[in-house]
């Protein structure tokens, strides 16, 4: 029989999402409502080998539903990478009497919570990353804040490059998936849509592209360029000087990260902090937690890692289709 929990460490890592102190809320309350004690770990995997730990309880999460980034801060850690790093940071989870972990995070941060599992420390990986790029889940806590904040932002760009007659190139987050691309390009009714699981690299037609929407009338030209392609400020150049059109770009950046998280976003948070504690009091471990036709689930975390995702062919040319 699985040793019983006592005490549950939660911890924020990676890039910050929008949803994160929702998700650190439901953790915190869940444990509580349960009789398990919960510490907060500072600044990620960093501020476990730093030891950054404090107590938690129902009054620590008060207030924080509705803030955009973590209370407890993120951090990327390097010396975690390392096994000398992972075997410091299980033993000081047993320094402070930590026999559970939540990790809230992208995929480098379930790696970690992979290691800790192997070397004693019973992990949970919640999935929040505003990329959507996680395989196992069909949903990760920010993506919907940071969709909505990119949409809002490349429709007020819209308006200028409209009133100026420009092509307009707005580079958005995603490093190595086109998720955040696709969905405010076609929300956004863009013209070209650039996203690293698909695009080819062909400039030729993108200026090709620019020169026919120009003898149709058309007063802009709007092309959403992943993060994971970038070099928006030179290809924007190319292009005018192919085309004659007065090309700008303007990359979006952090803002992105930012800001209140939407409905979605605070529930998906709720529902998949509170499923992790329940994972651990019932003596589970190395697990992730996903969203998966349309419940919330979990998935061993190496097959988690080992799984592979791809943009949805049907969105894919229901993007091109309607860009035309």
């Amino acid at each position: 029989m699985a040793k019983a929990i006592k005490t549950i460490g939660v911890l924020t890592s990676g890039g910050d999402a929008p949803g994160m102190n929702a998700a650190i809320r439901a953790v915190v309350r869940t444990a509580i409502d349960k009789g398990l004690k919960v510490k907060g770990i500072r600044r990620g995997y960093q501020g476990l080998l730093d030891e950054e730990i404090i107590d938690m309880d129902r009054q620590s999460v008060s207030e924080i539903l509705q803030k955009g980034g973590t209370v407890l801060y993120t951090a990327r850690c390097m010396e975690f990478m390392t096994e000398e790093g992972q075997r410091k940071g299980a033993e000081i989870c047993k320094k402070h009497g930590i026999d559970g972990l939540v990790v809230i995070g992208g995929d480098g941060s379930f790696a970690g919570a992979q290691k800790l599992s192997k070397l004693g420390i019973n992990a949970i990986g919640v999935p929040g990353t505003i990329d959507l790029d996680i395989a196992c889940t069909e949903y990760t806590i920010g993506f919907d804040t940071a969709i909505n904040t990119a949409m809002e932002a490349i429709d007020k760009v819209r308006d200028t490059s409209t009133s100026h007659e420009r092509c307009s190139i707005i580079e958005v987050m995603g490093r190595h998936a086109g998720y955040i691309a696709l969905w405010c390009g076609m929300a956004t009714g863009a013209e070209d849509i650039l996203i690293p699981e698909r695009y080819d690299g062909d400039e030729q037609a993108l200026i090709n592209n620019v020169i026919a929407g120009r003898k149709l009338g058309k007063k802009h030209h709007i092309i959403i360029n992943a993060e994971g392609i970038g070099h928006s400020a030179s290809m924007a150049k190319r292009i005018e000087a192919a085309t004659g059109v007065e090309t700008r770009a303007t990359i979006l950046g952090h803002m992105q990260r930012g800001g209140r998280p939407t409905c979605k976003d605070r529930m998906m948070a709720a529902l998949m902090g509170s499923y992790a504690v329940t994972l651990l009091e019932e003596g589970k471990s190395k697990r992730v937690v996903a969203y998966k036709n349309g419940k919330i689930c979990d998935y061993d975390i190496d097959e988690a890692l080992a799984m592979q995702k791809d943009i949805d062919d049907y969105e894919f040319e229901v993007a091109k289709v309607l860009s035309r």
